[in-house]
């Protein structure tokens, strides 16, 4: 069995916590990424898996044993690091065997072994070449051929394709995507891209400032984000934010007023709260089609447009106002970010009218960050955010 638990596991570095009390079950055969900004604890929650770190507190069980404190080569796991690391002198098959013969396996059983990770890599033809003469992608299938033949309970990959260009990046997914379905068996994937995490998991956990933010499939986490952090951080470009308040009318704001019954979604009169939407649900008005739930309308002017080929990005400024910086992109409270088909015909500071669809706005709390809710048409429904941290500070 290759499900992973972790129980409450810290790890601190003298004055620094980069893990803080992760609650973490995987399940036999699931592929899992951990996903967050640079120094969120992906990694460092990784390498205690692994055995590379010991944690300063709590419990690792790698297939319902205890693996805390057991060094890496009796966890039952492989790994596939960011650096290839395949021994120049030797060819593919001596790199991919290397781990069988120090634990002295018959050279039958290698040989079985190989030939079988080369079939599902597609690398039976290379087996005798050196690593100087492969690509990048092949050189990464043969590090990951060096932890097929290893047979393990789960893999462990840390942001193995980093280092590959943006086309190979996404062939690479592919491959992997259809390794899992092959192996069956527990992966447990580390990146920064949240397009990996989105395209080839079958559940996220997103981590910052080393807890666990929210643990579920890609769309809860994309639809249904447990907090600000996560509907921020899951979704290229960015959720809006809106800073508001509660009123007895509902949302309000210096430029955004939208209409609701505050009692429906149990917010108070008064409450600080924040409105996010995704570009995707901001509409210019004469767009009304298929949106059964408009706001009303909010004036706005257009300042930057990046054209993507199938769609354009529109930055907003409320009003007559101008943008003056970006830094902060969309999130920042006086400015929108709109995503419309390539054929719309809209140009830079031009004076347009916008409106948002209601059935997919987001309210937090402004003092928790937690989400209240996912849609200001219905109330919300019985919780399917996934899991989230279960201890505090």
């Amino acid at each position: 069995m290759g499900n992973v638990t972790l129980k409450r596991v810290t790890k601190e570095y003298d004055d620094v916590t980069a893990v803080k009390d992760m609650n973490l079950d995987i399940q036999d055969g699931e592929f899992v990424c951990l996903v967050g900004p640079s120094g969120c604890g992906k990694s460092t929650t990784m390498e205690t898996i692994a055995g590379l770190t010991l944690p300063t507190g709590g419990e690792v069980t790698i297939g319902g044993k205890d693996v805390t404190n057991l060094p890496p080569k009796d966890r039952g796991i492989a790994m596939v690091f960011q650096n290839i690391a395949l021994f120049p002198h030797m060819d593919v098959y001596d790199n991919v065997s290397f781990g069988l013969r120090l634990r002295n396996f018959e050279k039958e059983e290698i040989d079985r072994r190989v030939e079988r990770a080369a079939d599902i890599l597609q690398i039976g033809d290379l087996l005798d070449r050196k690593p100087s003469e492969l690509s990048g992608g092949q050189r990464q299938r043969v590090a990951i051929g060096r932890a097929i033949v290893r047979d393990p309970e789960a893999f462990l990959m840390d942001e193995p394709l980093a280092n590959l260009d943006a086309k190979l990046r996404v062939h690479m997914r592919t491959e992997l995507q259809r390794l899992h379905k092959e192996l069956g068996t527990t992966i447990i994937y580390v990146t920064h891209d949240q397009a990996e995490a989105m395209t080839m998991s079958d559940r996220i956990a997103v981590l910052n400032d080393g807890r666990l933010q929210q643990i579920a499939p890609p769309l809860t986490c994309y639809n249904e984000p447990a907090n600000q952090f996560v509907a921020g951080f899951i979704g290229s470009p960015s959720m809006n934010f809106i800073e508001g308040e509660i009123t007895e009318r509902g949302f309000t704001s210096e430029f955004v007023s939208v209409e609701f019954d505050p009692t429906d979604f149990g917010v108070s009169v008064g409450s600080a709260v924040t409105l996010g939407v995704r570009p995707e649900d901001v509409y210019l008005t004469d767009q009304t089609i298929g949106v059964d739930h408009p706001t009303t309308q909010i004036d706005t002017t257009t300042d930057v447009m990046e054209p993507m080929g199938d769609e354009i990005f529109v930055y907003l400024a409320h009003g007559d106002r101008k943008t003056t910086s970006m830094k902060e992109g969309p999130q920042k409270s006086d400015q929108l970010l709109m995503s419309v088909d390539p054929d719309i015909d809209i140009s830079e500071e031009e004076h347009v009218e916008v409106f948002f669809d209601r059935s997919n706005l987001h309210l937090f709390d402004q003092n928790t960050s937690e989400a209240i809710c996912h849609s200001l048409v219905s109330p919300p429904a019985k919780s399917t955010l996934g899991e989230r941290a279960t201890t505090e500070d």
